[in-house]
Parts: structure tokens; C-alpha cells; sequence
């Protein structure tokens, strides 16, 4: 009876530790293509929970009856209760990131961010709403509505990804909480099915619903002088009170100047933690090195048949891609206008000559190198 006492409360603890341990960044966890049995964990841990419970309380009685030294078995439970305890209420993703529980907006003249802060910001039926990448990076999500249309609008600060989407699975509006990781990136479990879906891609990754993807809403990223340069009637995302104690105030992650293992960054080009440019086209993807980006300002390529033009603002945070409509013609930049030929633009590809003229963005993401191979193992890069 003592060994199956012993042996329940070995199996919880160990059940507990692996139960978190393949979802969070833990030690060598998130370089396995451990998904699909740490999600058979997950589904399946009440049954788990129960059966090595039982044994706990089925032998209980004659261990400690059969034990001299009571206090053994005693000392016995309570790591186990100490490790249950820290995984299921301390080390539990969406507890330690929560979500905004007010959500404040400002126009240019109330707005309390700093001229360089960078935010993501979307454009939708005529409003444009922008979300501090210093926030973000501790919600990881955050619920809103742009233009009508409700978004969620996310950011995994381990790949450095900032992907905003329709919460919406087949059709009908979808609530979403952070689960955990899977290869660095943040995954989000829906409330329906308990399926688990990819920050980087919005792509369920298992579950029932594995294959099915969000609809993916455009975004760009921009400095908030910049954007309120190119949109003037923009509003911007303020702190939430609540969660202010959380926020990287110093902004050392949003400069690259972040020194954790986690979410640093490595000045050198084409390292894990180097941050790129990438754009996916027609399933063809390719990676810009950002500090190739710095030094040009500006890169005309191509992708497939497309051509494609990348541009750093001259403030060398703000980024944007365009396609070129010119058979020979080429970018050029300066003061952040655009020249082709005889057309000019603005940031944000409007022509200058007919305002309702405005070249098409193409989608674009600045993120560590490690994540874009990662997801996109195709990938190019431009060199």
C-alpha cells in the first residue's frame, strides 16, 4: 500500500510538471514537436488527476497506518501540493497575462505616449486604431472593435509577432484566452472546442478544429508621431490601470534593447534573435535582414511575379511594403517620399498628384529570425 501511496503522489506531481512544462519556456521544451501530446494532456487531465488521486486516497489509510514515523507521508504531500498549486494557479499563461480590463483611447491632442513609442495600429471603414507594442507585449491580446468590425489584435513577445485577426471560426465570433507556447510562440485556446490556435499564423494547430485558420485583418507597424502624421484622426491606445505595474516602462523590449534570453535582441544579422522583415506572397516568403534594411532605407524586389517594394522610415522604426505597379521603374525614398518615375507618394502610398490613387500594401512583419523560418520554413532571404 505504500508503494502505490507513494506511487500516486509521484504520478500527480510529475503529471502536473509535464502538463505545463511542453506549453511554457521551459528547458529544451519548446524545441520539440511535443504538440500533439501535450494537447492529449491538456484534454485528458481530469482523468489523469482522478486515477493518481485515487491511488493517493485508496492507500492512504493503511500507509499511514503502517508508518511509524507519521509525519513521513505527511512531508510526502506537501511538494506535491506545492507543485499543484504552482501549476494550475501561478504558472497558468492567461494568469499571468491578462487581458485589458478597460479600454482607453486618445486623440493626438490627449494621447499620453510618447512621440516614439511604436504601436500596431489597424485601418478599418474609414477608423484607424493604434495599440502600444509596450502594452501589447504583456496582454498578448486584446479585444476591440475597428470600424465596425471586432478584431483581436495580438503580439507574442518571444517571436516578436504582431498579427491581428477576425475572431471569428466558421462564421461565428470566437473567445480566445492564452493557453501557452509551442515552439516560442503564444497559442490561444477557443472557448468552444478547446482547440489551439498559433499566434504567428492563426491557424488552429490541434485540436478539433487543427487546419482551420482566422481571417487575418491587415496591419501595420508605426510610430506614433508617424501615424498621426499619415492619419491625424487616429486614436491610440492608453494604459490600463490595472495592468500598468506590467508594462515595460523603460520600453527596452520595443528598442531592442530587451537583455533576456527570451526576448532579446541580437544585433548581429541573421542570428536567432536578429530582427527581419518578413512578407509572405502566394505561399512564397522571404526574409529582410533589418539591419540591411537601416543602411538601404529602402529594397525593390520581388517575391514570385510580384514586385514589391520595402521602406524604413526615416525615423528607422516604421516600416512599410507596397507593390510596385511600374514595369521599369523603381523606388527611391527620401524624407519619406517615394519617387517612381514621375509619380511620388507619401509613408503610407498615397499619391501626391491624386490622392485617391494609393499604391497596395503588401502585409509585412518585423519579427526575431528564429520565428519566421520557423513558420515559414520555405522561406528566402534577400541578401
Amino acid at each position: 500500500m505504500k508503494r502505490i501511496f507513494y506511487l500516486g503522489l509521484i504520478g500527480l506531481a510529475l503529471f502536473e510538471v509535464m502538463n505545463v512544462y511542453f506549453i511554457m519556456p521551459m528547458p529544451g521544451s519548446q524545441r520539440m514537436n511535443s504538440l500533439d501530446f501535450a494537447y492529449f494532456l491538456y484534454s485528458y487531465r481530469w482523468y489523469i488527476r482522478i486515477f493518481f488521486g485515487l491511488l493517493v486516497i485508496y492507500s492512504a489509510r493503511a500507509t499511514f497506518q503502517n508508518t511509524k514515523r507519521k509525519w513521513i507521508p505527511i512531508i510526502a504531500m506537501l511538494p506535491v501540493l506545492g507543485i499543484i498549486y504552482l501549476f494550475n494557479f501561478v504558472m497558468i499563461a492567461d494568469h499571468m497575462f491578462e487581458q485589458p480590463k478597460v479600454l482607453t483611447f486618445k486623440s493626438q491632442k490627449e494621447n499620453v505616449l510618447s512621440d516614439s513609442s511604436m504601436v500596431v495600429a489597424v485601418e478599418n471603414n474609414g477608423q484607424v486604431k493604434a495599440y502600444p507594442i509596450q502594452f501589447i507585449v504583456y496582454h498578448h491580446q486584446v479585444r476591440d472593435v475597428v470600424g465596425g468590425k471586432p478584431m483581436m489584435i495580438t503580439y507574442c513577445s518571444v517571436c516578436r509577432t504582431g498579427r491581428v485577426f477576425e475572431p471569428k471560426v466558421k462564421g461565428e465570433l470566437e473567445n480566445f484566452r492564452l493557453v501557452g507556447m509551442d515552439h516560442f510562440n503564444a497559442m490561444f485556446e477557443d472557448a468552444t472546442t478547446k482547440s489551439w490556435w498559433r499566434q504567428a499564423t492563426g491557424e488552429a494547430v490541434t485540436g478539433k478544429l487543427k487546419g482551420e485558420a482566422l481571417p487575418e485583418v491587415e496591419s501595420f507597424q508605426i510610430r506614433v508621431d508617424k501615424l498621426f502624421e499619415q492619419y491625424p484622426h487616429a486614436l491610440v491606445m492608453q494604459p490600463d490601470e490595472v495592468s500598468k505595474i506590467n508594462y515595460d516602462s523603460s520600453r527596452r523590449f520595443e528598442t531592442g534593447k530587451s537583455r533576456s534570453k527570451l526576448t532579446g535582441t541580437d544585433s548581429l544579422s541573421w542570428k536567432d534573435k536578429s530582427w527581419v522583415v518578413g512578407i509572405d506572397i502566394g505561399g512564397e516568403s522571404k526574409a529582410y535582414d533589418w539591419n540591411l534594411l537601416k543602411a538601404k532605407h529602402i529594397i525593390n524586389d520581388k517575391i514570385g511575379v510580384k514586385k514589391l517594394v520595402l521602406v524604413l522610415s526615416a525615423d528607422e522604426q516604421s516600416f512599410i511594403a507596397f507593390e510596385n505597379p511600374f514595369d521599369a521603374a523603381e523606388f527611391t525614398v527620401r524624407n519619406d517620399t517615394l519617387f517612381a518615375g514621375e509619380a511620388t507618394y507619401d509613408f503610407s502610398g498615397h499619391d501626391f498628384s491624386r490622392a485617391a490613387n494609393q499604391l497596395k500594401i503588401v502585409k509585412s512583419y518585423q519579427e526575431f529570425w528564429h520565428s519566421w523560418r520557423t513558420f515559414h520554413p520555405q522561406t528566402k532571404r534577400y541578401e
